[in-house]
């Protein structure tokens, strides 16, 4: 039986090959590099089942690496191994296409765990979001997003039970809706629940992330073409609208559509007919449309960045989707939720989450929203073998207090504010590590030249 082939992207050498023996031993093929132009070169020549990519990379990000792999339309899955102050960009990462992300340090368990549940997973089949027409191979889309096992839960706050009588009243109705919110919100959850309980629960719900869509190829993507249309179109492709047919399309990240293509939308809601890229032939659609944004579009239709007709055609009902820190009612809740859940992944029975857990939850400002509490607790579900989860199972970043540097700084600046909250987590770390700098700069993710250039900045004894 041939082994799974992994590519490792990773500039720090000695970090790089602790990871490679350490999945060699498991019976994975394990190729190395430094750099995203190298591993480029690699993939063209070899196909991988896996990459695994650091974030920081000497000649660019590890979010260029994913974003290179879905532009090829390859079956390759990526982790993206990230520093928990980059929470938001591994958000994005998981929006756009990434398997997983992990953070450094690197848990043994927690990476082989990852990596196996990524090989296992079916390749990423570019069909419609839990559709139950299947889309033709021909019309794989980088676009479309993968599905999750979680199902929508109507939290417990006043938040989450006035958008609950929303999304009943709204429902039934084919109004336009534009679901408002921070990334990792669950905007997506909130436009499928609007799916759910409307006349076309039967017909198919197809999730794009705009975001995901190159400029070049977006109308492409959205409407369809026909073979020979441009460079490139060698077989006539079916769009998502096509494929939405009689159902919802559902465009996270609205904003990111060009004006071109923000014509294109406006003629499909008001005629409600599409055309193919190349044709001269118009295609009847029966869509209900939903959008979601985290931009302030209002404001950017009237600085000319975003059609002003387009934007009241999508916004004829807005809701919100409140972050989790304003929400503090629901944050256990979803916690005894995402617990439950990683307890059946993993095959495990922890009991709940210790007092110091609960109250470094409380404090925490949660910028990843939902999707970090549930990467949070599916890996302190690992790192615990019985009990209850404590404090040590938590990513370290998370038992920094956000305002123990600044609560009585008063910063005129961004710059000194930053300032001060990087030398209050450089004191944390090397205490936590006894002051071993070797160790705190790998947990940092800085190299120790970096580290004693800070300390003698910040003058830390």
């Amino acid at each position: 039986m041939a082994k799974e082939k992994i590519l490792l992207i990773e500039d720090d050498l000695t970090y790089s090959k602790i990871i490679k023996n350490f999945l060699e031993k498991h019976q994975f093929t394990v190729h190395t590099t430094t750099r995203i132009k190298d591993a480029s070169s690699d993939m063209e020549k070899e196909e991988y089942d896996l990459v695994i990519t650091d974030y920081r990379l000497p000649d660019g990000t590890g979010m260029e690496v994913l974003e290179n792999i879905i532009q090829s339309e390859k079956n390759t899955r990526v982790i993206l191994i990230t520093n928990y102050s980059d929470i938001r960009t591994a958000v994005k990462s998981m929006k756009l296409g990434a398997f997983e992300y992990i953070t450094k340090p690197v848990n043994p368990d927690e990476l082989l765990s990852t990596v196996q549940e990524a090989l296992k997973a079916a390749p990423k089949k570019q069909t419609s979001k839990e559709s139950p027409t299947p889309t033709p191979s021909s019309n794989k889309s980088p676009s479309h997003k993968q599905t999750t096992n979680t199902q929508y839960v109507v939290g417990k706050s006043p938040e989450a039970l006035q958008l609950e009588q929303y999304i009943s009243l709204v429902a039934p109705t084919e109004m336009s809706v534009m679901v408002l919110g921070e990334s990792g919100t669950g905007k997506e959850f909130i436009s499928k629940r609007i799916h759910e309980k409307s006349s076309r629960k039967n017909g198919p719900f197809v999730a794009i992330d705009c975001g995901s869509l190159s400029k070049e190829l977006a109308g492409s993507e959205l409407f369809g073409h026909v073979k020979g249309s441009f460079t490139g179109a060698l077989d006539n492709k079916t769009g998502h609208f096509e494929t939405a047919n009689g159902g919802t399309i559902f465009l996270d990240e609205i904003g990111n559509l060009s004006y071109e293509v923000q014509i294109k939308l406006l003629r499909a809601i008001q005629e409600r007919k599409i055309k193919k890229i190349g044709s001269t032939k118009d295609i009847p659609i029966d869509v209900r449309i939903i959008v979601a944004t985290n931009e302030d579009l209002s404001q950017a239709s009237k600085a000319g960045e975003f059609r002003e007709d387009l934007y009241h055609r999508l916004n004829e009902f807005s809701l919100k989707s409140t972050p989790l820190r304003e929400r503090t009612e629901d944050l256990f809740h979803y916690a005894d939720i995402f617990l439950e859940e990683a307890n059946e992944d993993l095959g495990r029975n922890i009991e709940g989450f210790s007092p110091e857990v609960i109250e470094v939850f409380k404090k925490y400002s949660w910028p990843g929203n939902l999707r970090e509490l549930k990467n949070i607790i599916k890996r302190a579900v690992l790192l615990t073998p019985e009990g209850y989860i404590q404090k040590e199972a938590l990513p370290v970043d998370l038992l920094i207090p956000e305002n123990a540097s600044i609560h009585t700084a008063e910063t005129k600046d961004l710059k000194s504010s930053f300032e001060t909250q990087e030398k209050a987590m450089i004191i944390k770390t090397l205490n936590e590590v006894k002051y071993n700098k070797s160790r705190a700069a790998k947990i940092l993710n800085i190299d120790r030249k970096t580290l004693y250039n800070k300390i003698e900045k910040y003058g830390i004894d």
